[in-house]
């Protein structure tokens, strides 16, 4: 029996706080904490007649390590669950390590002023938990996150190695409207305008946005167009899956989605640089966001499903063998149950999850790991147990 202190209010935390009342087994006790108290109290006060896990709220600000510290200090939490903003990942970091708490996020640091996302800041943490005996969780989501598990899972029960990944991200659903994204638009935007890449041979190799298409007919979606993106999760499984020779990450875009992407880009909307408006600096991204619907509103009108899941080529008794490890999540079920679309669910459970295996030392060891450093069984159980359950298939349709 533990106790979680969760940060952010959005999407995904919504999901996984809802997901952790109704494993109050384990979460004895949540506090919820957010910029924005009055959204931590509205969930609260949905919950707390449904569950027997003990929930309080508090309003912080996740980029003042100070505040942060002092929440952390008063509520004594087994586990720290970020689920704010990436460019929020090392201040809540630093206030775990001043306060020897564990730690778990579900998306790497980004820095706000460059739109490059990688290991590299957090890795630099390592030896800090190490010396103070605390675990870092790092991208505890499904992508990455889950296709990290159904690496490690694959590895330890399919393969002696693995030699070839390809990680498909399809979102088949439809919420009507005729541009919004799924997740927070600016992180969303920032992704997929970015240049691709994809890990071969030990480095990356770029490739322009958008520019590498495959189509592939998903298991209860059908036939979509996908695109090469870059993607967090192919540096960590390029380092910690031996016998890597390559690994794509994959996603659906749908031509109406890039039409209206490409346009509001030419125009400058989707751009990071400060412009001045009538005397203020405003970043156009950021004024974009504030126009496009807010994806915490799409769930009651996203019709659809979701397919995500990895795909993986190497050997097993000295032979070649191909195998395909993926979850289909249905937007009304998401819907109905939590109150959000699939993207958030897909996100928020194994929030929830991996929070819990820390929280409770299935997965413990001093320092900052990935989420494919440790046994993926518990993990995999934990997943069909809480609404993702996995679909295996040994004769899978391969990407060219």
């Amino acid at each position: 029996m533990g106790k979680a202190l969760i940060i952010g209010c959005g999407g995904v935390a919504s999901v996984a706080i809802h997901k952790c009342c109704q494993n109050s087994d384990e979460f004895q006790e949540i506090m919820i904490a957010s910029r924005t108290k009055s959204k931590c109290d509205a969930l609260k006060e949905k919950l707390e007649n449904t569950t027997k896990t003990k929930i309080s709220t508090a309003q912080v600000d996740a980029n003042n390590v100070d505040e942060l510290i002092e929440l952390i200090n008063g509520f004594k939490p087994d586990v720290v669950l970020n689920l704010a903003l990436p460019y929020q990942d090392l201040t809540i970091m630093d206030a775990c390590l001043a306060t020897k708490t564990s730690y778990v996020d579900t998306a790497n640091y980004e820095p706000e002023d460059t739109a490059k996302f990688e290991y590299k800041w957090q890795w630099a943490y390592r030896e800090k938990f190490k010396e103070a005996g605390i675990t870092a969780l790092l991208g505890s989501g499904f992508d990455p996150g889950v296709t990290g598990v159904f690496s490690a899972y694959a590895l330890k029960h399919e393969f002696d190695e693995i030699n070839y990944i390809d990680i498909l991200d399809c979102n088949g659903g439809d919420h009507g409207y005729p541009f919004a994204t799924n997740f927070n638009p600016e992180i969303n935007i920032r992704e997929v305008s970015a240049n691709g890449s994809y890990w071969e041979d030990g480095h990356f190799i770029e490739t322009k946005p958008m520019e590498i298409k495959r189509e592939y007919n998903f298991d209860q979606v059908g036939m979509k167009d996908m695109y090469l993106l870059h993607h967090e999760e192919l540096e960590s499984l390029g380092i910690n899956i031996p016998g890597i020779k390559r690994i794509r990450f994959f996603m659906t875009f749908g031509e109406s989605y890039l039409t209206y992407l490409k346009c509001l880009e030419d125009v400058g909307m989707t751009s990071i640089e400060p412009i001045e408006f009538e005397g203020k600096q405003i970043v156009p991204l950021q004024f974009l966001k504030a126009v496009l619907p807010d994806p915490a509103t799409l769930g009651p009108r996203t019709v659809g499903k979701t397919n995500i899941g990895c795909i993986f080529q190497g050997k097993k008794d000295g032979k070649d063998k191909t195998y395909y490890l993926y979850n289909v999540c249905d937007h009304q079920e998401c819907y109905k149950e939590v109150g959000s679309q699939a993207v958030s669910y897909t996100t928020g459970v194994p929030a929830m999850i991996g929070a819990m295996l820390i929280m409770n030392g299935t997965w413990k060891g001093p320092g900052v790991f990935n989420i494919e450093e440790f046994d993926p069984d518990p993990f995999m159980d934990a997943l069909n147990k809480w609404g993702l359950p996995w679909i295996e298939s040994f004769n899978p349709e391969m990407v060219p």
